[in-house]
């Protein structure tokens, strides 16, 4: 998988181990940890200690994250090696690889992809996919970044982190790195229909169509570029995912070249966390692979970069966005600073740095917020906008997109006076308090893979040298970060020094142009006919029989009982259940459940919209975005944000609209309210609340004006990367009255809907929409409500609960949020949204049963079965899409694929795995492997603040949930066959088929398409 840079900025707090490449906030586990593995490490490990090959270096407590640290080194080669003992079952390993690239040949990203293709000790095809059936892992994958290579797994079973981790280590050390595989996974030139020896030449590969959609997202285009500008004298001044252009210049050579240099013990890095022992995990790698490899000296040293003089301007091109809110407006420009080497930085400093990027840009109170998010010049923060610590070199950029191209100047002169003023005013101190707030609260809120992300944050600094252990010590940087508080100017001088005085800067400036997408074809055929210029007849004649034994090759069925295995025997059969308790204070439903949460109270809400007009329901995603960003109460606006920031994790609002899990026709529609706060702040977040009930105020239209143009940009940002999900809304829409209600809120419907909103120039009328949604929807007549605390809290947080919904509005009679809709119109339709990508997102929707019915759980296996048997195979191998795959649930069972440079084809292929499943074409063994993989969702972690929430969210009991159980359990291989035949079989079920992507001819004059976007038509709404 390959990972992109930093989004725009973290909506909570991420920084507190150094900043890395996706935002991650801190999360403790879901249950408060014992002190039992975290005493076991402290005296149990001694510097010095000798385990397996390994030597202990260092021994630390971190009292405020609950673990213990023990550092190590291989003997033989030097790896290192990073144990973190905590109470938690949820086990973590992996493995990394600085990864140094020096071309945009994309050789690190697809060496990640064929490392776990095939390896020594298992040599069938894809073990690493295949695993993912025969585990009950609670994650499983790769990650590119940009200088380094990860291996990571969780599991919460000890055989299957044992299975699991022989099976990476050999992947990893021992690849087969066949030439089939590179082929397969990066690039190859073959005919474009192999049923037609004769048509036309092109490129095919996994990665190659994979980095063509990537960089059809204009902002990945930016974030790149962004980051070879400011880094631009080594590896970093490269597209390490891949430029499509580029690609096919790597030969297999060169990949196999590669690994031998960069994955090797010496420059490798080991991850070991939870509850299992540290002697096994060290005796399974070292036994399994360290022991076969001595010492070397490796050249992946990156060193700092070449300050400048001066600054630098750079400009770079995009394609035009026909779906952003403003058309006229589509030109992004950023000023990036490099900051220092975090080799060299001490931890404490890089600690600050993030308070000091978060006091810049983050929240309607910060200065970047003021000067230019509020000055409406553009639609959002540009890409990138925060501080990247995922380099050797960190830096801090920010700046505006969706400004017109006449705004460049005036953006960057706006940045220079904000540094300017932040220097000569410095910082609020509530400001400074409330961020010190968030770090206090990120350490006590709990979620469930708290492993995962502290090697995914700490890993960028340990690659370069720094001590992982002391990027840990939060206490001691936030007490030294108070000391220097003392100095009136410290945060001032740290501005003047890291951005004022800084000449190492760069100002990136993209701007779309007419031909930009004629050019990357233009680019792409001249690419080709150059390398097939180069070929003989001969060899040109060889290109169509190789593709052929490509394919004979992806067709065989591989034997995979080399590797190893869970069995069904291996799941429990009882699920587990949640204590709740069911209250009625002042006659408001309340679900109540005590949890282990840390002194952290979590509170839910859902309020009705059955009786809201029809007409104003598209308008309710809105509303929720903006409720909560506006003034309220005696606060405006950003009073508000402050105190929110101060007092809570944050105030969310959402649509929610959720299918009954017994009746496809009925549904629960409505808004939900969610927010967390220390034990402590608990009665001022249900006084911001009743502030937001009582008294929002839409009447600064600046404000809103604001909020609608960042939505309708986020919305359609959003569509490149995410296609397949659209596609997915948009093809299931007349199949269920929840999923067209879905659509209207989230999916393509909403994105359009959004840019006419932006487009208006009077708001008044939106205005007036939003307070009428307001006076019906902020309202507890109709409303029900959860907590999650700590037992011992029960009686205070009774007490505040009360006077909270006592301060509430109660003025309509307005019906449950459970409707029925009998008369909704089921029909078959085929849409073909016409979108300015190079690769397609496609989806087939199939009207199938609730929940609750007898073949759902059937249906659920079957979508995992399809998925790894079948369509990974013939969608991603032979297809050369990045993914594919089947999901069933809410009464639909539905088709994807993502980043797919087939369309109308890709269709052809969800007919003929239907046939696949009819004919029965699999095995028990296939069928037990599809029970392992859909039970390793189910059983998956759960934090103490979201337990329950499948029964209010959803509507699922626990009765319900272990009856689903029990029929997973009974599932065969021919009610598989049956549930296909009756479900999925051609004209058995409504069904729904969209494709986003380019134009195709197959569409363009196919009637049963709709074709809408760039050749005409508009998406269907009621709007």
């Amino acid at each position: 998988m390959w990972r992109t840079g930093q989004r725009r900025i973290s909506r909570r707090w991420n920084f507190l181990f150094g900043a890395k490449t996706r935002p991650l906030h801190v999360e403790v586990n879901a249950a408060m940890p014992s002190k039992s593995a975290v005493a076991l490490a402290e005296v149990k490990y001694k510097v010095g200690d000798k385990l397996h090959g390994f030597t202990v270096k260092r021994v630390s407590s971190v009292p405020e994250l609950h673990l213990a640290a023990v550092q190590l080194v291989h003997d033989d080669t030097g790896a290192e090696h990073f144990h973190v003992a905590r109470e938690d079952n949820n086990n973590v390993f992996a493995v990394a690889f600085r990864t140094v690239p020096m071309d945009s040949s994309g050789v690190a990203h697809i060496l990640e992809h064929t490392t776990l293709c095939g390896s020594e000790k298992y040599p069938c095809r894809d073990p690493f996919f295949k695993m993912l059936t025969r585990s009950l892992s609670t994650y499983m994958n790769a990650w590119t970044f940009p200088d380094f290579t990860m291996y990571p797994f969780a599991t919460q079973n000890a055989q299957d982190f044992k299975n699991l981790l022989a099976v990476y280590l050999d992947c990893a050390f021992f690849p087969t790195l066949s030439e089939m595989d590179f082929r397969q996974e990066g690039w190859r030139l073959e005919p474009e229909d192999l049923a037609k020896p004769d048509s036309q030449i092109i490129f095919k590969g996994v990665v190659y169509n994979e980095m063509k959609g990537v960089f059809s997202n204009a902002e990945n285009l930016f974030e790149t570029q962004l980051q070879r500008s400011i880094l631009p004298s080594h590896t970093y001044s490269t597209s390490y995912g891949g430029d499509p252009p580029n690609i096919p210049d790597l030969t297999w050579s060169q990949l196999r070249d590669f690994h031998s240099r960069h994955y090797h013990p010496s420059n490798a890095k080991f991850y070991t966390y939870g509850n299992q022992p540290l002697e096994g995990h060290l005796e399974a790698i070292n036994e399994l692979a360290l022991r076969r490899f001595t010492k070397v000296h490796t050249s992946t040293a990156i060193p700092n970069e070449t300050r400048w003089s001066e600054p630098q301007v750079q400009e770079m091109a995009c394609p035009f966005d026909p779906i952003a809110a403003d058309p006229d407006k589509q030109t992004t420009v950023s000023v990036a600073f490099l900051l220092g080497s975090l080799a060299d930085m001490d931890p404490a400093e890089v600690f600050v740095l993030n308070i000091l990027c978060s006091l810049l840009i983050k929240g309607p109170n910060s200065p970047f917020y003021k000067s230019l998010i509020a000055s409406n010049i553009g639609s959002d923060y540009a890409p990138s906008t925060g501080m990247h610590g995922h380099t050797k070199d960190a830096y801090f950029a920010v700046g505006l997109q969706g400004i017109s191209r006449d705004d460049v100047e005036r953006v960057r002169d706006v940045i220079r006076q904000t540094i300017d003023q932040v220097i000569e005013e410095g910082f609020d101190e509530s400001r400074i308090e409330s961020v010190l707030h968030s770090v206090e609260l990120s350490l006590k809120h709990e979620t469930s893979n708290f492993g995962l992300s502290l090697v995914s944050s700490l890993m960028s600094m340990w690659n370069h040298g720094a001590e992982p252990t002391s990027t840990l010590q939060i206490g001691d940087h936030i007490a030294r970060f108070k000391e220097n508080l003392a100095f009136p100017t410290y945060l001032q001088d740290k501005v003047k020094h890291y951005l004022k005085e800084n000449q190492h800067n760069v100002t990136l400036i993209m701007s779309p142009t007419d031909d930009y997408q004629v050019e990357l074809e233009r680019k792409e055929t001249e690419k080709r006919d150059t390398m097939l210029s180069h070929l003989s007849h001969d060899q040109k004649s060889r290109l169509y029989a190789d593709a052929l034994e490509l394919l004979d090759y992806q067709s065989k069925q591989h034997d995979s009982s080399c590797l190893p295995s869970l069995t069904v025997a291996d799941i429990s059969k009882e699920g587990q259940t949640v204590t709740m308790e069911d209250l009625q204070p002042m006659g408001i439903s309340l679900q109540f459940c005590p949890q282990p949460t840390n002194n952290v109270t979590y509170f839910r809400a859902l309020s009705s919209i059955t009786s809201l007009n029809d007409d104003l329901k598209p308008y309710v995603p809105l509303f929720s975005f903006i409720v909560t960003r506006i003034g309220a109460g005696n606060f405006d606006y950003q009073q508000m944000a402050q105190e929110i920031e101060l007092r809570t994790g944050g105030l969310g609002v959402s649509a929610h609209v959720v299918s009954n899990p017994s009746d496809l026709n009925a549904f629960e529609q409505g808004v939900c309210f969610s927010s967390f706060c220390l034990d402590r702040n608990l009665p001022y977040m249900f006084s911001l609340w009743q502030d937001i009930f009582n008294s929002p105020d839409f009447q600064d239209v600046e404000r809103i004006r604001t909020l609608v143009t960042m939505l309708a940009a986020d919305m359609a940002n959003s569509v490149a990367d995410s296609g397949h999900a659209y596609a997915m809304s948009y093809s299931s829409r007349h199949l269920t009255p929840a999923a067209e209600l879905a659509e209207r809120f989230s999916g393509l419907q909403q994105v359009a809907f959004l840019k006419s909103i932006a487009d208006q120039d009077d708001l008044q009328p939106l205005i007036n929409k939003l307070t009428q949604i307001a006076v019906h929807v902020l309202d507890c007549t109709s409303m029900r409500c959860s907590i999650n605390c700590v037992p011992e809290q029960a009686d205070v947080i009774g007490a505040a609960m009360e006077g909270f919904l006592d301060g509430l509005p109660k003025n309509r009679d307005d019906p449950d949020a459970h409707v029925e809709n009998d008369d909704f119109f089921r029909q078959t339709v085929q849409s073909h949204v016409v979108m300015p990508f190079n690769v397609n997102y496609t989806s087939k929707s199939i009207q199938t049963v609730p929940y609750t019915h007898e073949d759902s759980a059937s249906l659920r296996i079957l979508a995992r079965l399809m998925s790894t048997k079948f369509l990974h195979r013939e969608i991603r191998e032979k297809g050369g899409a990045y993914g594919g795959g089947a999901s069933s649930g809410s009464g639909v069972f539905q088709y994807f694929s993502y980043r797919d440079p087939n369309a109308v084809e890709t269709f052809d292929v969800y007919n003929q795995c239907v046939d696949w499943a009819v004919e029965g074409s699999f095995a028990d063994q296939d069928v037990d492997e599809a029970k392992l993989s859909v039970f390793s969702q189910i059983d998956s972690p759960v934090s103490p603040g979201t337990q329950g929430m499948t029964r209010f969210l959803k509507g699922i009991t626990d009765q319900q949930q272990q009856e689903h159980r029990k029929r997973l359990f009974e599932t065969t291989r021919q009610s598989l066959i049956q549930a296909a035949e009756r479900y999925l079989a051609a004209g058995q079920r409504p069904s729904g088929e969209t494709i986003l992507g380019p134009n195709n001819e197959e569409t363009m004059y196919d009637s049963r398409w709709t074709v809408i976007g760039e050749i005409g038509g508009t998406l269907e709404s009621d709007v």
